[in-house]
């Protein structure tokens, strides 16, 4: 039986991936700092690339607030790899091309594209407490303006 799907102020399931890091990335090693967790459908795409450009240039801000920013999609290790060195990213991407984390957090969802039904990562972001609870969640993220949410929402719940 596969874990069930966090809610907020619930723990999040703990797992491990692999990412661009040397060891893969576990939940439970991230405890004692915050985290934001970014699903997004498609390296070298321009709504992730933004994304992920946005994420890149508020980093000192999140690392300033004890938070640490890890994206996931389902491209591989190879393609995150080249994506981060073009885009200069400081932090992790996680390959999920099993969908086993986009299936713990429900972000696959049936989308349209170029009027066929495709199976699809749902931009969404999950912020994770210290001691590994879910305090907030965005489905079907915009990009305009989502990191600075992101920053206020964290800072509000760490009373900044």
């Amino acid at each position: 039986m596969s874990p069930q799907r966090p809610d907020i102020d619930q723990p999040v399931p703990d797992f491990t991936a692999q990412g661009t890091a040397e060891a893969p990335f576990a939940l439970q090693a991230a405890r004692g700092r915050w985290l934001v967790l970014y699903f997004y459908p498609k390296d070298d795409t321009p709504g992730c690339t933004t994304e992920s450009a946005a994420f890149r240039d508020a980093h000192a801000d999140f690392v300033t607030a004890a938070c640490d920013i890890v994206g996931v999609s389902r491209d591989s290790l190879a393609s995150h790899r080249r994506f981060k060195d073009k885009l200069g990213l400081p932090f992790e991407l996680l390959s999920d091309s099993d969908e086993a984390l986009c299936s713990l957090f429900e972000v696959i969802k049936l989308k349209n594209m170029y009027g066929k039904q495709v199976r699809g990562i749902e931009r969404s972001t999950f912020l994770v407490d210290p001691g590994g609870v879910l305090r907030h969640a965005w489905r079907g993220v915009k990009v305009p303006g989502h990191v600075d949410e992101v920053l206020t929402t964290l800072r509000a719940l760490q009373g900044r």
